[in-house]
């Protein structure tokens, strides 16, 4: 793995019931240019039989960081762990050089809340095997193996979904981006309208934030449109000051 002189390390946080197999395609087009690795958080791929906690999440983006060994770092993360990226930018803004959320600009408070709690319900009442067929056939149809095998050779994180999401929800709004130190570059998919909801107050939360959408991509922007997001983050990261 080498890096370009100045170029911040990546961290990658995948989101909801997936792993650090999300990020395959990013892996494989930044390694050339900087320090990258992806996490699987409590509960999820590798670390399947660990409890789900943010402050567990947190631990583990900072350990990911200091492995990197390059200082201050370019979080992403997607969704579940993009809200996890703020928890871990609110308790180590010394180690963050910047932030990506894609898919995770929408209040987890009020109203918006209740379906996903009813989800985090239902989802442990279904049979795992048959929601892990449901999901394979799903990427399959939807995504080439390139994108896809990574994820689907880890699994899924059914069992994880009630505690990650009951601990997010009524969680995170706009305010938490008062506690970001870095840059934030918020990267959505343009047909996201649910994690979209709330990019605007976000933004004005924040004094160095922009937002930046992928045309024609959905919630899963680094599957549907990989170049569009990989190019994203690539820019973004280049734009970043360096520390000192």
């Amino acid at each position: 793995m080498t890096a370009a002189a100045g170029a911040p390390p990546i961290v990658f946080v995948h989101g909801t019931r997936f792993s650090a197999g999300q990020w395959s395609p990013q892996l494989a087009a930044l390694q050339e240019d900087f320090r990258v690795a992806a996490v699987d958080l409590p509960g999820h791929g590798a670390r399947s039989a660990q409890p789900w906690s943010l402050d567990a999440a947190t631990e583990i983006i900072a350990s990911a960081v200091d492995s990197l060994d390059c200082g201050p770092a370019l979080v992403v993360g997607h969704s579940l762990g993009g809200y996890a990226s703020l928890e871990f930018a609110r308790h180590c803004p010394e180690r963050l050089r910047g932030l990506v959320l894609a898919g995770a600009s929408a209040s987890t408070c009020g109203p918006w809340a209740t379906p996903y709690r009813w989800v985090a319900e239902l989802v442990p009442r279904l049979p795992a095997d048959r929601l892990t067929r449901w999901n394979d056939r799903l990427l399959r149809r939807l995504y080439s193996p390139e994108v896809v095998d990574a994820t689907i050779r880890s699994g899924y994180a059914f069992h994880a979904l009630p505690a990650a999401w009951g601990e997010v929800l009524g969680r995170f709004d706009a305010d938490a981006m008062r506690h970001v130190a870095a840059p934030v570059l918020i990267l959505n998919g343009e047909k996201d309208t649910v994690f979209r909801s709330g990019e605007r107050d976000f933004v004005r939360a924040h004094p160095h934030a922009r937002i930046e959408l992928i045309p024609r991509a959905r919630h899963l922007a680094n599957f549907d449109d990989p170049d569009a997001f990989t190019d994203a983050v690539r820019r973004f990261a280049r734009q970043l000051p360096v520390p000192g």
